[in-house]
């Protein structure tokens, strides 16, 4: 072989070299599109494609008279329109293209192939949403009360309107009326329409509707504090605060307040409080339980107890003279002295009528003691006289 032809040779396999990686780098190319291809087409049969109700996250693409495209990679375009679009005005005018915004689907058949989106029905799921956090994390939001009704107050929280329950609320706005005339505690409800109180959200149904808001559980860990502070049978000065039928309500220092029941007043028969006591009053008081955050109260646990006078003087088959003071469905009840009084039973005549024919109220009357129990202040009488 001439130096020619060693030349020629030399060329030809350069050549081929250079044909062969040609060859190589469009081969690998090709599979890297390939590759490329089938990784996209894998991701889009794996993401799972959005169901009726669920929140979903999209850019703004455009924003047209009265429709508003969403990308939603990789299941198509979202759209805002119509009534939908009317609902979330307020919300549109301040999105513009590019922005990422959240919207719930309200449909995926809509015939030229869009997913029909809510933002005003995302927005609403957001807010439950924040209810329920608010819920679990017991958390304090300050609120405007709205109206009144008989049974409460009406707030709004985030454009939802919520109900505050009277019993949800703490005791300084609680509405003390006498008799609990429903006229009246409407009245002392209405006082707060205006102003602003601090509530927690108690119960959130969505589905419904309704949030139940107290305004009682966010005081509740200042007033275990306070609270901390006393024990049964402790004896402190307080001030009446409010008077109900059944008792009466003791301020014994900011933010705490116990309530002395109507059979806590006084040893004898009290059946209207507001002849013993008036708002204002500064009494003694002893406490006499401490439960769930509540103080219950006692007037007469300071005064003398009669019972224990009454148990040196009389005892069973003893002859007493008693008044009659009250009536009640198991018969009459007589005292034989201040804070001493016994039940004549019904039965004893036979009917109402019979015993009412026989003892009248506010009359004195012979009677005998069939049993005596000063410890548990009981006493049962008989009638002495001749019944008619």
């Amino acid at each position: 072989m001439n130096k020619d032809d060693a030349a020629n040779a030399l060329k030809e396999a350069a050549d081929l070299i250079d044909i062969t990686s040609q060859s190589a780098q469009v081969k690998t190319a090709k599979d890297s599109e390939k590759k490329e291809t089938l990784m996209g087409m894998l991701v889009k049969e794996s993401a799972v494609p959005p169901s009726l109700g669920d929140l979903i996250e999209g850019t703004v693409l455009n924003i047209e008279k009265a429709r508003v495209f969403i990308d939603l990679p990789p299941f198509g375009t979202g759209l805002i329109y119509g009534r939908e679009y009317l609902n979330a005005r307020d919300v549109i005018k301040k999105v513009s293209i590019g922005d990422k915004i959240s919207a719930k689907v309200v449909s995926i058949e809509n015939p030229d192939g869009y997913i029909e989106l809510s933002l005003k029905e995302a927005r609403q799921a957001m807010i439950w949403g924040e209810a329920e956090t608010a819920i679990r994390d017991k958390k304090v939001i300050d609120l405007n009360i709205k109206e009144a009704n008989k049974g409460g107050l009406i707030l709004e929280w985030q454009g939802i309107p919520g109900f505050l329950p009277a019993s949800q609320l703490k005791t300084e706005h609680y509405p003390r009326v006498e008799d609990g005339d429903k006229d009246k505690i409407l009245e002392e409800l209405r006082k707060l329409v205006g102003e602003k109180i601090s509530v927690s959200v108690i119960s959130a149904n969505p589905k419904e509707g309704k949030l139940i808001f107290s305004e009682k559980s966010s005081e509740t860990k200042d007033k275990e504090k306070i609270v901390g502070k006393y024990t049964v049978g402790d004896e402190v000065g307080g001030e009446i605060t409010g008077i109900v039928d059944f008792g009466a309500f003791v301020k014994i220092e900011e933010g705490l307040e116990g309530l002395v029941h109507i059979s806590e007043i006084d040893w004898g028969l009290v059946e209207n409080p507001r002849l013993f006591l008036k708002v204002g009053d500064k009494v003694k008081v002893k406490i006499i339980e401490i439960k769930d955050g509540k103080i219950s109260l006692s007037i007469k646990a300071l005064k003398p107890n009669p019972w224990i006078e009454a148990a040196k003087k009389y005892k069973r088959g003893d002859a007493v003279k008693g008044v009659i003071i009250k009536f009640n469905k198991h018969g009459a009840l007589a005292s034989i002295e201040e804070g001493v009084a016994g039940l004549v039973h019904v039965s004893e005549f036979g009917t109402d009528a019979k015993l009412r024919a026989n003892l009248e109220l506010g009359k004195t009357y012979t009677f005998k003691i069939n049993l005596f129990d000063a410890k548990e202040q009981k006493m049962a009488l008989s009638f002495a006289g001749e019944k008619k």
